[in-house]
């Protein structure tokens, strides 16, 4: 069951051709393939992780 406040990570844009620590946060967020989507609790380190890839995921917030 997803958290009350949760953020929706997909990737958009392959991580090739970045840097090493682009790469090992996409990982580090869930995400394996592009169109992948994951869910991941709104905190600060989440949002760190996406700010430092923004370039390459859209990200939904989510309240349920």
């Amino acid at each position: 069951m997803p958290s009350a406040k949760a953020l929706r990570i997909t990737l958009i844009k392959s991580p090739i051709g970045y840097s090493e620590r682009h790469k090992r946060t996409v990982k580090a967020l869930g995400l394996h393939r592009i169109r992948q989507t994951v869910e991941q609790p709104d905190t600060l380190a989440v949002r760190g992780m996406v700010a430092k890839v923004a370039h390459l995921v859209k990200v939904e917030g989510k309240k349920s």
